[in-house]
């Protein structure tokens, strides 16, 4: 009965009635203008000054549409995350006062988005950024509890060539009480479509520029960062992600050098990284990821995390630090679905400026609360397993070198895990399935927790002994299983006794020397903390070119072994003077990598090192040179035994290998390669002998690899 009196009474008032529409018609247009524009600035209201009192005073979680459909908003009270309908992207994160937290400037489809590098071969080589743009909408649950709504996109013949050629469901939630939301995608391809490669799988966003300063990386990776403008007005250096910030806004920056691969982390490091504003009352934007299930490459693979933009990634898959060998590529209409995630982008606010690192410590809380959490139990598809519907392996990891020890010995911290069948160590180039990874107790004891169903090899490596074990039998995991494979054992590449050997078999170059940076090219959050002594040497050494060093061409080092009842000693003489006594535990220097040598105007000659060792006694028979790499990229290495023309063919050579490019990206390994090599005792002598290791490829600068390990062993029987 109100509303009908009152619609009468505007009806008699028909001047009434025509000022109330003006006014209307005024109010919708302002909104609208002021909605629609990009220039508008953030809008600060007043925020809690109490993280946890945001959550306490959560609502039950709901959707809101506006716009015709063509935008959805979920809203927990917390946070509120608006999304473009039926594309997809996010537009807007709203979160204690701040109207957006994704850099508004941006286009809708450039502030928070997945997309995949793609590319048919065969094709010319063209290659595609496809940001899975869906084309449909739907809610998958909603209630108080929760909320998950879908982005799909069926892929079609039609799209060839304009997409990459993938079904796509794209998956957000939100949860009643979360100072954040939960992400993920599941990728598919039909059996039958066309060929393609994947480089790169990631989710993006980008953050307000004017806001987010400070990054966090790890507990000693953290700073005050440049702008992009910083960037744009510094000096590009020979790789162009590196730049000397030569006018930066913030002066305290003027000289360093900023270059995203320096923010790289492992997979099994890479669960934590993020911003946070640098106002009176901070707030935290971060990306939390509980697994690596869904990532690539094994634990030890190495990829971007966040950078200057301020932009947040979350890398699935990518060639970064392998190359091409590591590439997604699908052939002969292979069909193939995964599931990328789920991740949490979380945020969190602190009262105070003088709290700011607490976000960080809040941040890394919250992490281990969603590991503790891992598998979910609220993901709503059926392509995501819960807890009871996944297995476990377990068992006990020995190592037999009958040369070290006649009783097998614990693996101590070994990486043990489960990935698609292949051959031992596929596992660095595998990028379709999911892996499963643990460490090894002291004792060499295992447990693979939460293993979805599938079959598996069995892979593991031990810090200390070369190559890779692979278990004799496919592992077929599934729903509720528990596998015991009891005591198994690694027996490692083994010819003879060790001669001598230069380097600890870790898959890494960081013991080896490295020389101090040029004082022009540093990055302070490197040099100050004593955690990241290597990484800052490594990182700047290349910016201006290894052939800038004052040690001549090639290098020898002298090896003089005495094998007594007393730990082997080592003595080593650098072509410079240098004269180190290396008794039981001691560092090589054993310059890291091997590369090439600048002879001006931007040419390069390959580079030589030899190897002065004395044999106290000589034996007929096949001596062995087991040759680790932790790191190639365009190169090739040329091994001969006493005979100094290279001229002549080399009793070894690897052919030109690798594409990881980790000696320009700052990454002291990528991928590892070991050679076992045959040397023939008639290529040896009673006496000095001299090992030529020659890097033989130098067409540009970044042309190289990074030394592990090397080894030479007596015939079998000595």
């Amino acid at each position: 009965m109100f509303c009908r009196s009152k619609m009468e009474k505007l009806r008699l008032n028909p001047n009434r009635v025509s000022s109330l529409g003006l006014i209307a018609v005024v109010f919708v247009l302002l909104f609208f203008i002021g909605a629609s524009s990009e220039k508008t600035p953030v809008r600060k209201f007043l925020r809690s000054t109490n993280h946890r009192e945001l959550i306490n005073k959560s609502l039950r979680v709901q959707l809101l549409a506006k716009d015709n459909q063509r935008e959805v908003t979920m809203d927990n009270g917390i946070v509120q995350v608006t999304l473009s309908s039926p594309d997809g992207f996010v537009t807007g994160i709203k979160y204690n006062g701040i109207d957006n937290v994704l850099e508004t400037k941006n286009a809708e489809d450039n502030r928070g988005y997945w997309d995949v590098v793609w590319y048919e071969p065969g094709k010319g080589g063209d290659i595609n950024i496809d940001k899975l743009t869906c084309t449909d909408f739907r809610v998958i649950t909603s209630d108080e509890e929760q909320l998950e709504i879908s982005f799909t996109r069926k892929w079609n013949i039609s799209l060839r060539g304009s997409k990459a050629p993938l079904n796509v469901d794209k998956r957000f939630i939100l949860r009643r009480g979360s100072s954040g939301f939960h992400y993920y995608a599941i990728l598919e391809r039909e059996k039958g479509w066309p060929d393609v490669d994947m480089d790169q799988t990631r989710i993006v966003f980008k953050l307000q520029q004017k806001m987010f300063h400070f990054m966090a990386i790890t507990d000693s990776r953290q700073r005050i960062m440049p702008s992009p403008k910083d960037r744009a007005t510094g000096q590009p250096l020979a790789y162009p992600e590196a730049v000397l910030l030569t006018d930066p806004i913030n002066e305290e920056l003027r000289g360093e050098v900023d270059d995203k691969y320096q923010y790289s982390l492992e997979n099994k490091d890479n669960k934590v990284h993020g911003w946070i504003t640098t106002d009176d009352t901070p707030v935290g934007f971060w990306m939390i990821s509980p697994s690596d299930e869904f990532r690539s490459g094994g634990p030890k693979k190495q990829d971007l995390t966040s950078h200057v933009g301020p932009t947040v990634l979350n890398m699935f898959t990518s060639t970064h630090y392998g190359g091409k060998e590591i590439n997604t590529e699908f052939r002969n209409g292979e069909a193939w679905k995964k599931v990328l995630g789920p991740s949490l982008v979380y945020l969190n606010s602190a009262s105070s400026k003088n709290k700011t690192l607490s976000l960080w410590t809040d941040a890394k809380t919250q992490m281990h609360r969603e590991v503790q959490q891992w598998p979910y139990n609220f993901i709503n598809s059926e392509d995501f397993p819960k807890q009871d519907q996944r297995g476990s392996v377990f068992g006990q990891l020995k190592v037999n070198d009958r040369f070290i020890s006649a009783r097998w010995m614990e693996a101590d911290s070994a990486y043990v895990g489960l990935a698609a069948p292949g051959d031992a160590g596929s596992f660095q180039i595998e990028t379709k399935g999911y892996q499963f990874w643990t460490k090894t107790t002291k004792k060499g004891y295992f447990v693979i927790k939460n293993v979805r169903a599938g079959n598996y090899s069995l892979y593991a490596w031990i810090p200390g002994f070369i190559g890779n074990y692979q278990y004799q039998y496919n592992i077929t995991v599934t729903p509720g299983s528990k596998i015991n494979l009891k005591v198994i054992v690694y027996e490692p590449p083994r010819n003879g006794p060790t001669l001598w050997e230069i380097g600890i078999p870790d898959r890494s170059a960081a013991e080896f020397f490295i020389p101090d940076p040029y004082p022009t090219l540093m990055n302070q959050l490197y040099n100050n903390h004593p955690d990241n002594l290597t990484l800052i040497k490594f990182s700047y050494y290349y910016f201006t070119g290894l052939g800038n060093m004052d040690c001549g061409n090639d290098m020898q080092i002298y090896i003089a072994i005495r094998i007594l009842n007393t730990p082997l000693a080592l003595v080593i003489i650098l072509e410079t003077g240098s004269l180190l006594m290396l008794p039981g535990n001691f560092f090589f220097f054993f310059f890291f990598v091997i590369s090439y040598w600048n002879i001006g105007n931007k040419t390069y000659e390959g580079t030589t090192w030899q190897i002065i060792f004395e044999l106290e006694s000589w034996k007929r028979g096949n001596y062995k040179l087991q040759l680790a790499l932790a790191s190639a990229n365009g190169a090739e290495i040329q091994v001969r035994f006493n005979d100094a023309d290279r001229a002549d063919r080399a009793l070894f050579s690897t052919g030109l290998i690798g594409k990881d490019n980790a000696i320009a990206r700052h990454g002291i390994h990528g991928l590892y390669k070991l050679y076992t090599i045959d040397v023939p005792s008639s290529h040896l002598q009673r006496g000095n002998n001299i090992l030529y290791l020659t890097q033989s490829r130098s067409i540009g600068p970044f042309q190289g690899v990074m030394y592990d390990y090397i080894r030479l062993e007596g015939p079998t029987g000595n």
